[in-house]
C-alpha cells in the first residue's frame, strides 16, 4: 500500500521590458521577461511549491529565501533539482504533475514540448508524468494587461508503505 499525497502551487511574477524570459526551464524569446530574485521561472516555482507542500515541507521561500545572496539570479532548475532531492530524502516519488501557465503573450504552445523535456529530465521523471498547459486571461487583469505572468500546479507524490 502506498501513501499518496497531493500538493498545490501558485506563483506570479512581474514582467519587465528587456529582461530575459525564463519559463519551464528554457528561455522564451519575448520583449519582456519575468522579474524576481532568481531567474523568476514561474512554472518551476509553482512545481517546487506543489512538491514541497505535498511532502509537508513548507514552501520555496522557506528553503531558498529571496534574502539570501546565494540564490540571486540562480537558475531555477537548480532549485527544482534540490526540491526533488528533498522529497526523495523523505521517501517520496513523483506520481504526476499538472500545471497551467497564465500569460497573454507570447503564445507558449510551441515551447511546451521542450519545457516538458527539460523539466522531466531535471526531475528524473517521464514526460508522460508532466502536463504543461497554457492559457490567457482574455485580456483581463494583470496577466491580460501583460504586466505579469502566473502559474498553477497540482502534484501527486507517493511513498511506499513498509509492510
Amino acid at each position: 500500500m502506498a501513501k499518496i499525497r497531493t500538493g498545490f502551487g501558485f506563483d506570479v511574477h512581474q514582467l519587465r521590458e528587456g529582461h530575459p524570459f525564463w519559463l519551464g526551464g528554457i528561455q522564451i524569446p519575448h520583449t519582456h521577461g519575468a522579474f524576481g530574485h532568481s531567474d523568476a521561472d514561474v512554472l518551476i516555482h509553482v512545481i517546487c511549491d506543489a512538491l514541497l507542500g505535498a511532502a509537508n515541507m513548507r514552501d520555496i521561500g522557506f528553503h531558498f529565501p529571496d534574502t539570501a545572496g546565494e540564490f540571486k539570479n540562480i537558475d531555477s532548475k537548480i532549485l527544482l533539482k534540490r526540491v526533488v532531492e528533498l522529497i526523495t530524502e523523505k521517501g517520496y516519488t513523483i506520481g504526476n504533475i499538472d500545471s497551467t501557465i497564465c500569460l497573454q503573450r507570447p503564445k507558449i504552445n510551441p515551447f511546451i514540448p521542450e519545457m516538458k523535456r527539460v523539466l522531466a529530465q531535471v526531475m528524473g521523471i517521464s514526460e508522460e508524468d508532466l502536463s504543461i498547459k497554457a492559457t490567457t486571461t482574455e485580456k483581463l487583469g494583470y496577466v491580460g494587461r501583460e504586466e505579469g505572468v502566473s502559474a498553477y500546479a497540482v502534484v501527486l507524490i507517493e511513498k511506499k508503505s513498509e509492510a
